[in-house]
């Protein structure tokens, strides 16, 4: 029996082992993902304290993605050799610096260190976070621990815009930059007091069968189809969350609070959606799930799009975007899963999930750059119809990738 087959076994009899692994992996990816949002909160802030305009202020985003992007495709080779505990932990260390970094900014430049050095420590989180969930816990308890895993990601996403938002209201934004900064703190020391709990962590591929080059990877087509899914996915996402508060500003006359709040409407419904997609992986086809729940979804951006519901709608109407988009997250990483072990078994999983993931870096990098100019000249319907064509062309990767 092999030492991968040998944990998988002892974890079978040890959900308590499981439940520890999975809380420390996700409240650290929680982290990541409150750090996605260190930024976009805060845009009415930075843009008239240093006099930027949507395109300017959102390449700050665009120089988060691509070094997140670019440093997530090398992360999993880092994993692969190093194994993912010392590199996760220098990701949230990159955290730590961003936050008191941007408490010291002072103009475009600085805004964009910060944003390259909060997205090198992005860049670590999914070759880490999915070689340790695959690796250490049981298989049967998977998909569970793939829904907690994006649970705990758009919480951290929900929790961002309410916590910097208020904090710069009542004390500025440069005292909520370094509250970012010390909120990252306990994640590392969590992580690094609960080492213990994971079984591998230095293993190389090595240890789980043949040595795998990472050309064989990129000659193996799902795993294309796979990063063009997230590419396609987390550009129209990018959109929202992004330019999601003004969007509603500009289109419904929101003032700027309500405006933030369906933006943490749609991030917490995503959550929730999560959990209940978890539950699904065990019932249906994940190409199912995932292409009822975005073509939902897609329909209902269009109508919200229109401008014909009141803007008592626009709460429920963000939350059921959300919430469809998150039921598929689970069935997606499992999806990733299958293209990765069908092939490689687990020799790769930090490469495969590192240049997969690189697509959602890919999107996001572009979604300002796509929708920074209609949110300029004021199109707010085009924003929310680009999302909708997105999710659905999204859908046919998905689908693609099962048949194969």
């Amino acid at each position: 029996m092999t030492t991968t087959t040998t944990v998988a076994a002892s974890h079978q009899l040890a959900p308590g082992q499981d439940a520890r692994i999975i809380a420390l992996v996700s409240f650290a990816h929680g982290v990541s993902h409150f750090f996605h949002l260190l930024l976009p909160p805060l845009f009415p802030w930075l843009m008239p304290e240093f006099g930027l305009d949507f395109v300017s202020i959102g390449s700050t985003m665009t120089v988060f993605f691509v070094v997140s992007g670019v440093g997530q495709a090398l992360a999993g080779l880092a994993v692969d050799r190093f194994g993912p505990l010392r590199v996760l932990s220098a990701g949230i260390a990159c955290f730590i610096l961003a936050g008191f970094g941007l408490s010291q900014a002072r103009g475009l430049g600085d805004l964009m260190a910060v944003a390259a050095v909060a997205g090198l420590g992005n860049s670590v989180f999914h070759p880490c976070d999915f070689t340790i969930l695959n690796r250490n816990v049981s298989p049967q308890r998977l998909g569970h621990a793939f829904s907690m895993h994006g649970l705990s990601g758009n919480l951290g996403w929900a929790l961002a815009p309410v916590f910097l938002t208020g904090i710069a209201s009542l004390a500025g934004w440069r005292t909520a930059a370094l509250g970012a900064g010390l909120l990252a703190i306990p994640a590392l020391a969590l992580l690094l007091l609960g080492r213990h709990h994971f079984v591998v962590d230095t293993h190389t591929s090595a240890a789980s069968g043949r040595k795998v080059t990472t050309l064989e990877i990129l000659k193996v087509g799902p795993v294309w189809l796979c990063f063009t899914f997230f590419l396609l996915l987390t550009t129209a996402f990018g959109a929202i969350q992004n330019f999601g508060t003004p969007l509603m500003q500009g289109m419904y006359g929101m003032p700027v609070s309500q405006a933030a709040g369906t933006l943490s409407a749609y991030l917490l419904a995503g959550a929730a959606g999560v959990l209940v997609g978890g539950f699904l992986t065990r019932h249906a086809r994940q190409g199912q799930v995932i292409a009822g729940a975005l073509c939902t979804a897609a329909l209902t951006a269009v109508l919200l799009a229109s401008g014909w519901p009141p803007a008592g709608m626009v709460v429920p109407l963000m939350a059921a975007i959300g919430f469809l988009t998150g039921l598929a997250g689970p069935s997606r990483d499992l999806l990733v899963r299958s293209a990765a072990t069908a092939r490689f078994g687990q020799a790769a999983f930090g490469r495969v999930y590192g240049f997969v993931y690189s697509g959602l870096d890919t999107g996001l990098a572009l979604a300002p750059l796509l929708f920074g100019g209609f949110m300029d000249k004021g199109h707010f319907g085009a924003v929310l119809v680009g999302f909708a064509i997105l999710q659905a062309a999204a859908v046919f990767t998905a689908l693609g990738v099962e048949r194969r």
